[in-house]
Formats: structure tokens, sequence, C-alpha cells
């Protein structure tokens, strides 16, 4: 008799602890990502349901590879061992996909669809209570927020490229890595103060210089206006450095044509030239 006057009360307490575990999960909203595996002697393909915009890896040993002229609904993806990574694909509708990547020596699948169902969300939700607006206003906000979002994934990972740099009067400028997306390069740029004088920063710009070769030789300089810039610093303190992402129209350079990132001191002759060749502007990332 003692034994079944138990079995209602430790139900209902089994009952109570499924309740509040249910819950719980729900208010946590916990999403696990699947995990694709790869190697370095196969391509593994990913078919996803729009073409793709662009696809990041967070680590070298991953590379992800797709139509970056002409947008296409396939990528390719290979590693090399190392540590696990994640993959982000944004198709060209905005939805969101994001991976686990894994090296793996024997690859027992080289193909993945990936359904619509599997995206995480979109690059910029909709909300109920937003304004209607123009196609016009919502093309410009959504490549703003676009060059944010991947201006600030820049700057977080590491560099993909040795640097390109030049110093002065122990102020260095660098250019860690040039990345091409949507029609744009990007350049992720370096300011190094190692001097002992605060560096107030006047302006920075990027120059096409074209060389005249023959008898008479000259030198010309085309401006190239920035479309959007990221963590441009007025001054840069002593002993510190500042990261920046500098944004400009698609653009290639012949031979006898190089880019010049000038870096000017306000009030001051710190002033920095430099020369990025056409082989560096050419083949970004």
């Amino acid at each position: 008799m003692k034994t079944h006057s138990l079995i209602p009360i430790i139900f209902m307490a089994c009952s109570s602890v499924s309740l509040y575990c249910t819950a719980q999960a729900k208010d946590q909203n916990i999403t696990v990502m699947d995990t694709i595996y790869a190697n370095d002697t196969m391509n593994v393909a990913l078919f996803f349901p729009e073409p793709i915009r662009q696809g990041i890896t967070g680590s070298e040993n991953f590379v992800f590879t797709y139509n970056r002229e002409n947008e296409q609904y396939f990528g390719l993806l290979q590693a090399k061992p190392g540590k696990d990574s994640n993959l982000l694909v944004i198709n060209r509708n905005g939805s969101v996909f994001s991976y686990i990547v894994r090296y793996k020596s024997e690859l027992s699948k080289l193909n993945y669809f990936i359904p619509m169902s599997s995206s995480i969300g979109n690059e910029k939700p909709v909300t109920k209570d937003s304004i209607p607006a123009t196609s016009q206003e919502i093309n410009k906000e959504n490549k703003e927020y676009y060059r944010q979002e991947l201006s600030s994934h820049l700057l977080e990972r590491k560099p993909r490229r040795g640097k390109t740099k030049k110093r002065r009067q122990n102020i260095v400028l660098g250019v860690e890595d040039i990345v091409y997306n949507r029609n744009e390069l990007y350049f992720v740029i370096k300011i190094d103060n190692k001097s002992t004088l605060d560096y107030d920063l006047n302006f920075l710009t990027l120059s096409i210089e074209t060389r005249h070769k023959g008898k008479r030789k000259s030198v010309q300089r085309l401006h190239k206006e920035a479309i959007f810039t990221k963590n441009l610093a007025s001054k840069i303190v002593k002993g510190e450095s500042v990261r920046l992402v500098y944004v400009l129209p698609k653009l290639s350079l012949s031979s006898d044509r190089r880019a010049i990132l000038e870096l000017n001191e306000k009030d001051g002759e710190r002033n920095i030239e430099l020369k990025i060749s056409h082989r560096y502007i050419n083949n970004p990332n």
C-alpha cells in the first residue's frame, strides 16, 4: 500500500520536471548547428535554394569558393587539418545559413542540398511595426547594414595574407587584407603609433597612380573616394594601434598603375605614402 501511494507523487514530480525542462529549452532558444566535413583532396559541394551572395569561413584552414561575379546556387568547400571552424553563407535574398566545419580525412558525403528551412534567419529581419519605404531606400539601408556586418567580421578575424606596410618616425601604416565582395573592395588597414606622441589624423586617402614611360616620364594620380569606412579614428593615442576598414568600388589595375594609400597628420609632418602593387589589388580574397 505504501508503494502504490508513492506512484502519483512520483508521476507528478516527473511531469513537473519535464515541463520545466521544456520551458527552459524554449526560453534559451538553443540552435544546434549542423556539421559539414571536408578535406584537402575532395571538393564538397553545397547547393543552396538561392544564389550565394557571400560565404565566409572563420579559419584559414577552410576555404569556401563560389562565383563572385555571377551569383550561382552552389559553392565548394575544402579543408586542411586543423581546429574546427564555422561557415557563414548569405543568399541573394538575405537568408543566412551557419554551419560547423570540420576536417575529416575520409568523407562519406560530398554533396549537400540545403533546404530553405535550414536558414537561421535573414540578415535584416522585417518587423511588423516597420514603416514602409521605397525600394531605393531599402536597397541603400541593406547595403549599409551589409557593409557594417562584413566590416565587423573582417576586423574580428585574423589577417589572411602578409602585410604591406611602411614606417616613418615610429608611425606604421599597413594593409592587412583586401577582400572583394559584391563589386566592392574592402581594405583592412592598421595604423600603429609606436611613438611617444599622439597622432592626430588629418586624412586617409587612396589614389591610383599611373606612371607614363618614355622620354617624357610623368606620374598622374586619381583620387578614389571611399564609399564606406569603419573605425576611422581622428586620433591614435601614443603606444596604441587602430584597425579599420576602407571600402572602395571594384577596381583592377594594369601593370603601369598602382594604388597609393596616404596617411596625413594634422599639424604635423609624420606623413606616410604606402605603395600597393597592382598584383595585390587584382588578387583580393
